[in-house]
């Protein structure tokens, strides 16, 4: 049985991941057409496969609260309230949503290329446009299926996050088991939600 981590240690890890996530926002890929690609998403999708389904949600709650303190942590240099109820703030509740989805998957069994890439595609694609696209179409007042069909040329690039999400896990994973979710182990983190 693995010695549990101390709640420091969780908390640090909860952290490292929060500013990874706010560092992948200042990587912005423009695409013709004016639709941008960030990597933030690649950080959300990460925390979940790394942080698991209790600690993933964390960090993004970290992020989320820095920006509504209005810090420039969000994709494009934003924060502040009024991003809470503009058209992505539906995405961003995804995020939380989408983490605890992809920490479940990832960890519901022998860690496999299959499992890994299944959590990040419905995790931290699926479940986020299915907050994302309703709430995204309630503010703009576009009707729910053109706004669907318009986040469709996201997919692509999240695809591609996706499965560099699934790579990276799987290699930190055999590099750094540690880094991951202790199994079977009651630890004093067990106090955090």
């Amino acid at each position: 049985m693995t010695e549990p981590r101390p709640l420091g240690a969780e908390i640090a890890r909860i952290a490292v991941f929060a500013a990874l996530i706010i560092v992948l926002g200042t990587v912005i890929v423009p695409l013709p057409g004016g639709v941008p690609i960030t990597g933030q998403t690649l950080g959300v999708m990460l925390a979940g496969l790394v942080l698991g389904a209790r600690r993933a949600p964390l960090a993004i709650l970290v992020v989320l609260a820095l920006a509504a303190v209005g810090l420039p942590v969000l994709a494009g240099g934003r924060g502040g309230l009024g991003v809470f109820v503009g058209p992505t703030a539906g995405y961003m509740l995804g995020w939380v949503f989408g983490t605890i989805v992809i920490g479940l998957i990832a960890h519901s069994g022998r860690p496999v290329w299959w499992r890994t890439a299944a959590a990040t595609i419905i995790g931290g694609i699926a479940v986020v446009y299915l907050f994302g696209v309703p709430v995204q179409a309630a503010v703009t007042g576009v009707p729910l299926d053109l706004t669907a069909l318009s986040a469709l040329v996201f997919l692509p690039g999240d695809l591609i996050k996706a499965g560099a999400a699934t790579v990276l896990a799987l290699a930190l994973r055999r590099a750094y088991p540690r880094a991951f979710p202790v199994r079977g182990a009651a630890s004093p983190a067990s106090a955090l939600p």
